[in-house]
Parts: structure tokens; sequence; C-alpha cells
């Protein structure tokens, strides 16, 4: 049975904005509950001024993809933005040797944790690298007690890029069967937000999410990128509003 249905094109490059391309992977299931869960998975990609690229959550490594790329320039970047969005890095890393691999809060423990063999250069922090301030700002979303995400935002098209503290499932590309969990959890489009259960690690600590809340607010998006279901579009301040709805 085939619970999701593909973001088609998949493995192809996508203009969202002058200089930012998404590419849509195939299906991942993901260990939870004793179960597997499917996602559908997507990449961020952003040419910076040097032409060097930034990759954020790459998905599978395919020659194909790869050589979209090669024509847009060198991909320098390869970005986890959170624990669980790495699994594609070494495959990219082999065949970009030079890229600098850019590690998430607690992603080296799960990754061992997995048995996954992944190796970053370099890590994330509270302040952008210098490769690329000057046009992407970054955030460390704080308050959960599993998890926290790395934010971006892409300032000169106003490209919020976000991972699982969105997901905004399109119902008309889930089984019924699987939609009604997806309801329940609360990711269905357009009223995606994160996860119920992700949602309840921040309890106790909902100030510190707030305080990073309203500092998205104040970058003002124009468009929100996220990994798993439909992307906004337009209007991605009053999205980014209802989407942490839950923090009210």
């Amino acid at each position: 049975m085939q619970w999701l249905s593909f973001y088609e094109p998949v493995n192809h490059l996508k203009s969202v904005a002058e200089n930012v391309w998404i590419a849509d992977g195939g299906i991942t299931a993901m260990a939870m509950y004793g179960v597997h869960i499917p996602f559908t998975t997507r990449m961020t990609v952003v040419r910076l001024n040097d032409g060097q690229l930034w990759v954020h959550s790459p998905i599978a490594y395919t020659p194909e993809l790869a050589a979209q790329l090669d024509a847009l320039g060198e991909v320098s970047h390869l970005v986890s933005p959170n624990m669980i969005h790495y699994a594609h890095i070494p495959g990219w890393a082999e065949h970009y040797p030079n890229a600098r691999t850019w590690a998430s809060p607690g992603v080296r423990e799960r990754a061992q944790g997995q048995g996954i063999d992944v190796w970053f250069s370099d890590d994330l922090g509270d302040d952008p690298s210098e490769a690329w301030y000057e046009e992407i700002d970054q955030l460390r979303f704080r308050g959960s007690s599993v998890m926290e995400e790395m934010v971006f935002f892409h300032r000169p098209s106003r490209t919020l890029i976000v991972t699982d503290l969105i997901e905004n499932f399109d119902p008309a590309k889930v089984h019924w069967a699987y939609r009604g969990l997806l309801r329940l959890t609360g990711v269905v489009a357009p009223h995606g937000q994160a996860p119920l259960d992700y949602r309840f690690t921040f309890r106790g600590r909902k100030k510190q999410a707030r305080a990073c809340f309203e500092a998205m607010l104040g970058w003002q998006p124009e468009r929100i990128l996220l990994a798993h279901g439909n992307w906004i579009q337009h209007d991605g301040t009053a999205a980014l509003k209802r989407a942490f709805r839950w923090l009210d």
C-alpha cells in the first residue's frame, strides 16, 4: 500500500525565488513508537553570491540531481537542520569531498545511535557562518526537551526555511487510512504545524519557544519552505502565525 504520493517531479530542481530552489525526493520511513511512519522528503538549495551552493536537508543523492546542481554552482555546504535530518549527507559528501558538512544540535549522537556513518566538519551555532551571514540568517529554535531545530531565513528573497517545526501534508496526497492520523497530529494542509508529539516536548519551556517564534516573526517572511508537505508560497508571515498557534 502506498501511504503517500510523491511531490512530482522528484529529484528535479524547482525554482522558488531568485537563487532559491527545492528538490522533492522519495518517501522515507522513520522508526517511531514501534512502527515505521512514512514521510515525503524535500531539500532546499540556495546559491550564495560567491556561487557556492548551500544545501539544506539533502535528499538521496542521484547523479541526475547532482548534474543539475553542478550547472548552478559549487556544492559547498551540506546542512543538517535537526537531529533527524542528516542520513543523506554522507552520499553527497562522498561526491563533493570539499563540501563542508554542518551538524545540528544532537545529530552526532543520533547518527551514532542509529549506526549511520556520517562525519561533520562544522557545527551550527546561534550565529550564521561567515560563509553565508550576509545572505542567510539563522536561529536555534529552543524549548524542546528532545530536539532543537536550526531555522534559516534567506533575506534577499524573504524565504523562511524550516524542517519539522511546520509539517503541512496535502490531504490529496495521503492515503485515506493514513489521513486520519495526520489530522490527529495537526499536520494537514492548509493548517499544518509541528506534529503533536513534537509540540508536547515543549511543555514547561514554551517561554523559550515563544522568544524564538517572535524572532522568526521579525523576519517577516514572504514564503516558507519546509521538508514535509505543501510549502507556503505567499503571505508567509500570516502562515507562520497560524502554524505556531499552539504557543498561545
